[in-house]
Order: structure tokens, then sequence, then C-alpha cells
């Protein structure tokens, strides 16, 4: 069976790019407690679309049509250096899935994009929106789904948020947490069924998931005083473990795999804390979590597209070889696990 493979990835992020120190002050805090918090996050670096001067009093429509341009303007950048990594347009594109949840709009993002950057007329669309962390793994299933259902054709997949359109102030711990760490970027991922001559990106055997939905209110975004506002209940980094471990053994059992077999863990990074639990709870090592950690380094936890850089990285920099296994792992609002199995 010819398994839909990732033919080729693009990432891209906003040209601005603040330190935490910059963009603690940018944020309006002043506080000496609350700059700890943005330094002790395991971030260096996080790229925000302001659209030109930051303004701290922005509207909720002010911050919607900024998600829009950002999504627009970040996206396309994304695609463009998704095809031609792997030498093809997006005239070669059959099936498009776009993933966000830091904005809404109608028509969506990705019928934009096919007007903006002219994909054929024809081109088949699906939104996926409102999963948060989680939203690239059901996304990559839908277009995977695709793939095998119509040999031969191809599926992009994309995944863009523009967090910091959803910023709000309180004094509540889980909003400074969420913009201490929250950044902006998008990433997408081409995906056909024929043979590579490399092995530069994996092919996509399987999926699970686990919702527990008790948890439905843990992690998200609610809407207050017309604002979007992040949801970050602290439960999550003890949860993440053992709902990953939930959907993992089902994932692995089925292929007759062990958690010895996999040699890249793609585990998005959802914070310090939430990457911490995990590696303690799977005892994974430090070099097993180290391109996780360096996408949160440099880029802060940028929501859906996040996972995503990290396989990126993992391709580039990981040297993957015939029969690797591994295994993509987000978490988001549901709550969900949601687990891929990969193999290059």
């Amino acid at each position: 069976m010819n398994h839909p493979r990732i033919l080729g990835v693009g990432t891209a992020n906003p040209p601005i790019r603040l330190t935490q120190e910059q963009s603690f002050h940018a944020a309006g805090y002043e506080t000496e407690r609350i700059r700890k918090i943005f330094l002790n996050s395991d971030i260096d670096y996080r790229h925000f679309y302001f659209g030109g001067t930051p303004n701290l009093q922005e509207t909720s429509d002010q911050q919607n049509e900024r998600y829009l341009s950002g999504a627009i303007k970040t996206g396309c950048r994304a695609i463009l250096n998704c095809v031609e990594s792997a030498g093809a347009s997006v005239k070669d594109v059959d099936f498009l899935a776009v993933c966000t949840c830091t904005g809404y709009v109608c028509p969506d993002v990705g019928s934009r994009l096919i007007a903006h950057m002219g994909f054929r007329k024809n081109v088949q669309r699906a939104s996926v929106a409102g999963l948060g962390c989680a939203g690239a793994l059901p996304a990559l299933q839908r277009a995977s789904d695709f793939v095998r259902a119509n040999p031969g054709r191809k599926a992009l997949m994309l995944a863009v948020e523009i967090c910091s359109a959803c910023y709000y102030i309180d004094n509540t711990l889980e909003t400074v947490i969420g913009n201490a760490i929250c950044g902006d970027g998008a990433a997408a991922f081409l995906l056909g069924a024929e043979p590579q001559a490399n092995c530069t990106y994996p092919q996509i055997i399987d999926f699970e998931t686990f919702l527990d939905t008790e948890q439905i209110e843990e992690v998200g975004l609610q809407h207050k005083e017309g604002k979007l506002r992040i949801v970050l209940g602290a439960s999550i980094q003890h949860l993440a473990g053992p709902m990953i471990e939930t959907a993992l053994q089902q994932l692995l059992r089925r292929h007759g795999l062990a958690q010895s077999d996999i040699r890249f863990w793609v585990v998005h990074p959802g914070g310090r804390k939430v990457i911490d639990n995990v590696q303690k709870h799977f005892g994974m090592t430090d070099d097993q979590l180290r391109f996780s950690r360096s996408v949160l380094r440099n880029y802060g936890n940028m929501s859906s597209p996040t996972v995503m850089f990290v396989l990126d990285e993992v391709a580039r920099n990981g040297d993957p070889r015939p029969d690797d296994w591994g295994v993509m792992i987000a978490l988001g609002p549901g709550m969900a696990a949601e687990v891929a199995l990969l193999k290059w």
C-alpha cells in the first residue's frame, strides 16, 4: 500500500522578531513578577504580526482585521515555501485544508488564499477551525484521507495562527502565561502518494485521538468583552502525559510497535512545563525532545503550526533514515491528544 507521504514542507513567520524582554515591554506589563514569567519560559524569541505600530487598545474588530491580514500574508509565504520545496506549484494542488483558531472570517482563510494565490478553480476545500494547538493533526488526517481516496492527486494542508490577535489583558496567571509564550506563524505540508527518491520527509501511516471531554474547559479560547482570550488551565501540564499515553498505546499496539521502536518524537511544545511533564511521564531523553525545545526557544508556542515546525526540524537536522519510525503528538481543546504515526 502506498501511504500518503509528505512531499514538501514550508514554514513562515511575520518579520517582527522580539526577545522575551522586548515582548514583555511591548505587552505593556511592568511588574517584576510578570517579567520573570516571560524570562523563565525557555523562550528566546517570538514572531508577531502587528500590521504597523503595536496598539494595546485595539478593538475586537481591529484584532480580527489584523488576524486576517496576518493569516493571508504568513499563510501565503508558508504555502509558497512548501510547494517550491517539492518542485510543484499551487496549480498542482487538488485539495486544500486550512487549520486555524485565532480569528474568524467568512469566506474562510482557505478560500481567500485560493483567490489570492491562483489555485485552480476546481480545488476542493476543507476548513478545520477551533481545534487550537492540536488542530494540525486532524487537518493532516483530512489531507491524508484525500490522498488515500484519490491516488495520483495531491493535497496541501496549512496551519496558520496569529496568536497576537487574541491579545487580552487581565490579572489572571493563565492570561499572563498565554501572553508570555504564544507567537505567530504558519506551516504547510504537501502530500501525495508517489514514491520519492529520498526520504527527507516521512509517510503518514496512521492516526489516533483521545478526547477527555470532562476537561473541555481547560484549554482553548473564550470570548470576553468581545475579544478572544486564551484559556490555559493549570492542569494541562499534568494531564498531558496520561492523555498522550492513552492515544499512543492504541496506535502502537495496532501496528505491533513499542515505544522503543520510535526514533523521532515530534512533540508539540505547548510550554516548558508541558514538555517537562511529557518527558518525565515517558522517560524520554533530552536528545529525544531537543527539536521540540529548539522550536519553543526560537518561536514560542504558535498554536497549531508549532508541531509542524518540529517535524521540519527533525527532517532537516535529525538525519532520518529509511525505516525510521516517528510519532507526531499535539494537545488541544476538547481536551484532546492527537497522535500520528510516521515512517521514513
